[in-house]
């Protein structure tokens, strides 16, 4: 008997330890979706997939790895926010403040981004690959 106990968890241990895991807040991504603020949550991982975030309030908040894909993000305001590794693939960013953010290995692909502000973000490595950028001072390559 505790030889059958001591090999099923043997056996379901390395099923546990490859699991996935969220670190998002579930309660802090119902009150974005709720109050549409969220200062300083932990959303890290989320999946906010074609949320409606007009004018969200998400300055300082982790959004790392979070799935943002066509969230639309018009007058949000992500100063401070990491968004490192996120998918913004097809967001909508109208106005946004991305002040101070950290962009770094986000997915951006065909994001619309216009208008948003930016000074002292970073976005190394972000894939832009038919993004729409209009008045919005974003450099691409070189020095």
């Amino acid at each position: 008997m505790k030889l059958a106990l001591a090999l099923g968890t043997a056996l379901a241990l390395p099923l546990v330890i490859a699991l996935p895991s969220q670190a998002e807040n579930p309660a802090q991504v119902q009150q974005l979706l709720t109050t549409n603020l969220c200062a300083g949550c932990d959303l890290s991982g989320a999946d906010l997939t074609q949320a409606h975030l007009i004018g969200a309030d998400l300055s300082g908040a982790n959004l790392s790895g979070a799935n943002l894909t066509e969230a639309n993000l018009e007058g949000a305001d992500l100063s401070g926010a990491n968004l490192e590794g996120a998918n913004l693939s097809q967001a909508f960013l109208t106005n946004a403040l991305l002040n101070n953010a950290v962009l770094d290995d986000a997915n951006l692909t065909e994001a619309r981004i216009y208008f948003a502000e930016v000074a002292g973000s970073s976005w190394l490595n972000a894939n832009l690959t038919g993004t729409e950028i209009v008045g919005t001072p974003i450099s691409i390559g070189g020095d």
